[in-house]
């Protein structure tokens, strides 16, 4: 049965023990592990497996790009491991599976690495001064979405947050408020959502893997283990502005009941976004190659005005107290609402999430290059 791992020393271990259900498999599958500057054993790792024969096509998972996220992406890497192996043909197909892109934020339970930096905002080959101009309306709201002051009496903090989310909401309406709060910013480094200003260490040693990885495969296919966005109990495949096919053909194709494409109408839009870089670089250095990537969003607290609100304000409130400090009494709240965000504590939750994944996997690991 698929369980949730309580740290990620443990999730690693329990990954990293997975090389020997690979190699009866492929036998030359292997395991990497990548440092990180950050903290002493601190490791992005890789299961890898090449091809027996032929480099026909690349199953890649990736977790923890948001390092919280990490936990309920382990867990459907262990649904792959016991359920999916026998789906893939190891004489053309290969492997690349990834525990932990952002290891130091799914260790200290942070969506952010140590810098503030979401490294989904990241994946950017260019000058990063270039992007402070980039989503025109955070300034104006950086006061609301960053306050500047201890976290300490939190029923003030809740009203103050309520007051000011409905001034704001008169003002710019819901669509620009979420635009500006989640597609990144580039000026503030304090400020939640924070797209850096250089390249990251773990945003760096994913795209020379993936660079290294890539070469010689006819198709590639690259889900990506998120949690946050969506109904509750509804997995949603968020697909790249950059993929050819629509969210609604996407949809038919593989019979998902649920399909956004990364744009202020069905998602929100991005820049650094790691599967966009990836289509980008595909298209650029390998361009025979047929590529598809897009994230896997487990929803938590649900969709609608008041969901939108409670995920904004814990997100507000949690980089209040990594900048700032709070009280005891108001950080371990901030806490247990942070985690419920990204992984929810109702058993019911879990069971449905791998049943989403079943069906993702299903549809996509049978016959995916006629498909894509």
């Amino acid at each position: 049965m698929t369980t949730l791992p309580d740290s990620y020393e443990t999730s690693r271990a329990r990954f990293r023990a997975r090389l020997e259900t690979l190699r009866p498999l492929w036998p030359s599958a292997h395991l990497q592990s990548i440092s990180h500057p950050w903290e002493d054993d601190l490791t992005t790792d890789l299961l890898a497996a090449d091809p027996l024969q032929q480099r026909k096509r690349l199953i890649v998972l990736s977790t923890g790009l948001h390092g919280i996220e990490g936990y309920a992406g382990s867990a459907m890497l262990e649904l792959f491991f016991e359920e999916y192996l026998a789906c893939l043909n190891p004489p053309t197909d290969g492997l690349l599976l990834i525990h932990a892109i952002n290891p130091w934020g799914m260790k200290h339970w942070q969506r952010n690495n140590p810098q503030n930096v979401d490294l989904n905002r990241n994946f950017f080959e260019g000058d990063f001064a270039a992007l402070r101009t980039f989503n025109a309306d955070y300034p104006a709201l950086s006061a609301f979405l960053n306050p500047r002051r201890t976290l300490q009496n939190l029923a003030l903090e809740k009203l103050r947050f309520a007051a000011q989310t409905v001034q704001k909401l008169l003002t710019f309406g819901p669509r620009r408020i979420r635009e500006a709060a989640l597609m990144g910013q580039y000026h503030q480094p304090e400020g939640i959502y924070f797209g850096g200003s250089a390249l990251q260490p773990e945003t760096r040693a994913m795209m020379e893997l993936y660079r290294s990885a890539f070469a010689g495969y006819q198709e590639i296919l690259h889900l990506d283990m998120h949690t946050g966005y969506g109904p509750r109990f509804q997995m949603t495949l968020v697909a790249s502005p950059h993929e050819k096919m629509t969210a609604a053909e996407l949809r038919a194709r593989f019979g998902l009941p649920r399909v956004a494409a990364a744009n202020p109408e069905e998602f929100y839009t991005m820049q650094g976004d790691m599967t966009d870089w990836e289509y980008q670089m595909v298209a650029k250095e390998f361009p025979g190659t047929k590529f598809f990537g897009a994230a896997c969003e487990f929803g938590t607290f649900g969709e609608g005005i008041l969901a939108g609100a409670r995920s904004l304000r814990v997100t507000i409130f949690k980089n209040q107290l990594n900048q700032h400090g709070a009280s005891r009494a108001a950080a371990c709240w901030v806490n247990a609402e942070y985690r419920e965000l990204y992984l929810p504590t109702e058993p019911a939750w879990l069971q449905k999430a791998l049943a989403d994944a079943r069906q993702t996997f299903e549809a996509f690991m049978n016959g995916s290059s006629a498909r894509v």
